[in-house]
């Protein structure tokens, strides 16, 4: 697993050392439209460890965000049931940019431009390590996926589907 350098702040390491995690940096090529395969492969770790941060919105255009699986999709019919709604669809990129503060591909559940609720795949919080984006494009950071619930307020659910 490649470890690198130390890289300029993002509002999600800011939001890291604020709240007391302890992490490591990983910067890998990114590569538009490689996804988590591409970031997994880059710094040698399975697929499954590497978790995406989605920006979706409810019925009402309500933002949410869904921690899930790199290797897994979501089912928004399931998480919609289980959020107490009535659907759930991804937002348009220019959308979750505008709710998140990050550019589509860099986007981080930490130090999020305007609070939101947060969704963690259930089977996440049982990984001893996890990758996640760390607020840029081919930067993700590696932290106990505890930190989640203790930092955002991620709420457990099971909405994941095999890709």
């Amino acid at each position: 697993m490649a470890k690198t350098a130390h890289v300029s702040e993002t509002p999600a390491t800011a939001f890291l050392k604020k709240n007391g995690v302890v992490y490591g940096e990983h910067t890998y090529p990114y590569e538009e439209k490689g996804g988590t395969r591409t970031s997994s492969e880059r710094l040698g770790v399975p697929e499954h460890v590497v978790v995406k941060t989605l920006v979706m919105e409810d019925e009402s255009r309500r933002p949410l965000v869904v921690l899930m699986h790199g290797d897994r999709e979501v089912s928004t019919k399931n998480l919609a049931r289980q959020t107490g709604r009535k659907t759930i669809t991804p937002c348009k990129p220019e959308v979750a940019e505008r709710h998140s503060g990050y550019q589509v591909g860099g986007t981080s559940p930490f130090g999020l431009r305007k609070p939101m609720p947060i969704y963690v795949e259930r089977s996440i919080l049982d990984l001893e390590r996890i990758f996640i984006n760390g607020g840029r494009r081919g930067f993700l950071v590696s932290l106990a996926p505890k930190e989640l619930v203790r930092t955002v307020a991620a709420v457990a659910v099971e909405a994941a589907l095999e890709r």
